[in-house]
């Protein structure tokens, strides 16, 4: 498993929360429902943030 700085840890706990009350909403602006996603939104706000994130994965 993939070990995230403490800054990215607080981040993905945050949108998981978020998720969890149903208040964390997508880039388009819907109601996130997905854990996946919630941990996805986490990790970019802090790539954003500038906290040490591995780059995300290319499909």
């Amino acid at each position: 498993m993939t070990k995230y700085s403490a800054k990215a840890q607080g981040k993905v706990h945050e949108a998981l929360h978020e998720e969890k009350e149903g208040t964390l909403k997508s880039g388009s602006g819907k109601k996130v429902t997905s854990k996946k996603q919630a941990i996805a939104i986490g990790l970019s706000e802090a790539r954003k943030a500038g906290a040490k994130v591995p780059k995300k994965k290319e499909t």
